[in-house]
């Protein structure tokens, strides 16, 4: 990796943590960006971030844009949010970006409020 000037970035398929500590210790990539699903939900993403803390290497989120922004918010490194507006249809207050910048909503939890008549017309029964 290091012949390469164009920099890498990897993460998204992470299972736990303990695969980017894999990474990171074999100098893998010049950022990286777990999948808050497959990193292991708020936990996992939490120990991703104190892991890439330790490792002084910037760290981005992939997908879930209305949870990884709060996540984000608390992580020492962080870099860019991937920003996907697929939830926009379903949720009552789609994530809201200013001059390029996601708003970390300041809604209790997640900040998510599902749309009941959205949820209810895509529903697949």
């Amino acid at each position: 990796m290091r012949e390469l000037k164009t920099p890498i970035q990897i993460g998204e398929n992470f299972s736990e943590s303990a695969a980017m500590a894999t990474a990171l210790a074999a100098g893998a990539a010049d950022y990286v960006m777990p999948d808050l699903e497959r990193i292991g939900g708020v936990t996992g993403w939490q120990r991703a971030s104190a892991l890439a803390a330790t490792h002084r290497i910037a760290m981005s989120s992939h997908l879930y844009p209305e949870v990884s922004v709060h996540l984000l918010s608390a992580t020492p490194t962080c870099h860019f949010l991937e920003y996907v507006d697929w939830a926009d249809k379903i949720v009552e207050e789609p994530l809201a970006i200013d001059d390029g910048f996601a708003v970390v909503p300041q809604r209790p939890g997640n900040g998510l409020t599902w749309n009941a008549s959205a949820v209810a017309k895509y529903r697949i029964e």
